[in-house]
């Protein structure tokens, strides 16, 4: 008899957890796909906001595009040490703000496009520019944050 035949359907083999049956596992995935949504549609019409009131004009240096990717960053560091330092948030939390809310907010599409644009134009190290700059400023404002963030707790705790 080949291994695992003798366990009927729907038992776990021992040592293995018993799964959800498909359908049930969809069920349980409705409430973190709507609150990503939902989240998803705040941060993109706030950055669709960011670029109505800073456009950038044709051919010019994204500036929009750089400023709200670092402040995503920033704002993601400052929001992970809070909840996992600090506050014990509901597990929807993370999903509906770090994922929907702040990955609708930053934009690694429009960045991508941004750079094609600026090679296409004919301004290849403007592109390659924006693209290190973009890296770095991501990088200082989610690392910066981190540090400030867990810098001011400390000091309230004293």
């Amino acid at each position: 008899m080949p291994r695992g035949r003798h366990l009927r359907p729907g038992f776990p083999r021992p040592g293995h957890p018993r799964r959800k049956p498909p359908r049930e596992r969809v069920r349980d995935q409705w409430r973190p796909v709507a609150v990503v949504a939902l989240g998803g549609a705040i941060g993109a019409s706030a950055r669709y906001a960011a670029s109505l009131i800073w456009p950038t004009a044709p051919g010019a240096f994204p500036w929009t595009t750089l400023i709200v990717n670092a402040a995503g960053c920033a704002v993601i560091g400052v929001f992970m040490v809070v909840i996992t330092e600090l506050w014990r948030a509901h597990p929807l939390v993370r999903p509906f703000f770090g994922t929907g809310v702040l990955g609708g907010f930053t934009t690694f599409s429009t960045y991508a496009v941004d750079i094609q644009r600026l090679v296409a134009d004919g301004r290849a190290r403007t592109g390659l520019a924006y693209l290190g700059l973009t890296l770095i400023a991501a990088f200082c404002a989610v690392w910066g944050a981190v540090w400030l963030t867990r810098r001011v707790l400390t000091w309230r705790q004293t």
